[in-house]
C-alpha cells in the first residue's frame, strides 16, 4: 500500500502541545492524524461532536436580525454604502 502526505497548518502553540501530548500517549503526530483519519473512515463520520452553539454569531436571534438585514440591502440597494478600508482609515484619523 503506498503511502501520500498531507501537510496541516496548525498555530505554533498548538503543534508544540500537541506533539507534547503525543509523545505522553508513546506516539507521534502523524500516529496520531492517521489514528484520526481512520476512524473517520471508519465510522463514515468525524468523531466527536463539532457544534457553534457557544458563538453569539449563530444566535437565533443574531440569525434572524442578519437574515433581516440582508433582506432590507436586497430590497434597497440604492441606501447600500460601500467603503473601502482607506476610506474607514481616513475616516477614523481625521
Amino acid at each position: 500500500m503506498g503511502q501520500s502526505t498531507i501537510s496541516v497548518q496548525l498555530d505554533d502553540t498548538i503543534k508544540k502541545q500537541f506533539d507534547s501530548l503525543c509523545a505522553e500517549f508513546g506516539m507521534s503526530a502523524s500516529t496520531a492524524f492517521n489514528i484520526y483519519a481512520r476512524t473517520v473512515v471508519r465510522q463514515r463520520k468525524i468523531p466527536f461532536e463539532i457544534t457553534a452553539e457557544n458563538d453569539p454569531f449563530y444566535d437565533e436571534s443574531n440569525m434572524k436580525i442578519l437574515k433581516e438585514s440582508i433582506a432590507q440591502m436586497e430590497k434597497y440597494p440604492e441606501r447600500n454604502v460601500v467603503k473601502t478600508l482607506e476610506d474607514l482609515e481616513e475616516f477614523v484619523d481625521g
